[in-house]
């Protein structure tokens, strides 16, 4: 499952520091959007759990989550977490345990282009979202096609829009960010 890492700690080291621009995007991201004290985040396909970490450190107040299909990942981000800021979950994006209309915001890095039924996860992850919840999909550009389609058909076309993500200096714009309001 984790190719040529062989591990969850393996992918988590040799990703944690190639990763940081874009989970320091992200982080900024949520710090600045409009959320509560108590309101609860999801990050779908959280991996070794580092974003949501950093969102819990950022934004002490949110309620964070992390949802992966590996209970390996899992295992790894629950130990990485030893202060138990985050409630991680082993669970397909396209099949959640979660109650409807649960969470505020809803982010997923690097994590849909491996997605097997993104139609079924988008529905998904709209399902749990509360009214007026907002979904960002952070991945690389040409990645995100079939997830827009899908999000389109979803939440309405109305509802989706794309943009290019600038991370740091670097002069190429190859992530982009999905956003769908519920």
């Amino acid at each position: 499952m984790f190719g040529p890492f062989g591990t969850a700690a393996g992918y988590d080291r040799l990703t944690h520091k190639r990763l940081r621009g874009l989970r320091g995007r992200i982080v900024a991201d949520v710090a600045a959007a409009e959320l509560g004290a108590g309101d609860r985040v999801l990050d779908a396909g959280t991996g070794p759990g580092r974003l949501p970490l950093a969102i819990a450190e950022s934004r002490p107040e949110l309620a964070v989550e992390g949802v992966d299909l590996s209970a390996d990942m899992i295992d790894h981000a629950r130990h990485t977490d030893s202060a138990g800021r985050v409630t991680f979950t082993v669970a397909d994006v396209a099949d959640m345990p979660f109650p409807d209309a649960t969470f505020a915001l809803v982010v997923s890095s690097l994590s849909q282009h491996h997605w097997t039924d993104v139609e079924g996860a988008l529905r998904d992850l709209r399902r749990v979202l509360r009214p007026g919840g907002r979904l960002w999909i952070y991945d690389v550009r040409f990645a995100l096609k079939r997830a827009e389609r899908a999000a389109r058909e979803t939440f309405g076309p109305t509802a989706v829009e794309r943009a290019p993500v600038r991370i740091g200096r670097f002069p190429v714009r190859l992530m982009a960010r999905l956003t769908a309001q519920a």
